[in-house]
C-alpha cells in the first residue's frame, strides 16, 4: 500500500480541530481526507476495515496548527467500507469511506 501525503497549510490558523468527510466517497483507488488542527500538537490518522484491524497508519507526528489534506492510495485493497480516525490532544473522530471497485 502506498500513501501520498500533500500537505496544505493555509495562513488562517482554525478555531477547532476538524475531520472532514472524504472525497470522493465511494472512491475507486484514491480519496482525499482534509481536516484541521488548532494547535500544534501531536497528530495520528489510522485507516482500519469494518472490523477495526489497521491498515495503515497516515501521520503520527506533531504538526503546527493549520488545515491539511492528504491523499490515501487504497489501489491494492478489496472493495469494501473502511473507517479513518484523527486523533489530536483530546480530540478524537472517526468516518466511514467506501472503496468500490
Amino acid at each position: 500500500m502506498n500513501s501520498i501525503q500533500t500537505i496544505n497549510h493555509d495562513e488562517m490558523i482554525p478555531m477547532k480541530f476538524h475531520l472532514s468527510q472524504n472525497y470522493p466517497n465511494p472512491f475507486t483507488e484514491k480519496t482525499n481526507i482534509k481536516y484541521c488542527v488548532a494547535f500544534k500538537t501531536k497528530v495520528k490518522i489510522i485507516i482500519c476495515d469494518s472490523v477495526g484491524k489497521l491498515i495503515e497508519k497516515l501521520l503520527d507526528e506533531e504538526i503546527p496548527a493549520g488545515t491539511y489534506e492528504l491523499t490515501w492510495n487504497a489501489a491494492d485493497l478489496p472493495s469494501g467500507v473502511y473507517f479513518y480516525q484523527l486523533q489530536a490532544g483530546n480530540y478524537v473522530d472517526i468516518k466511514k469511506m467506501i472503496l468500490s471497485k
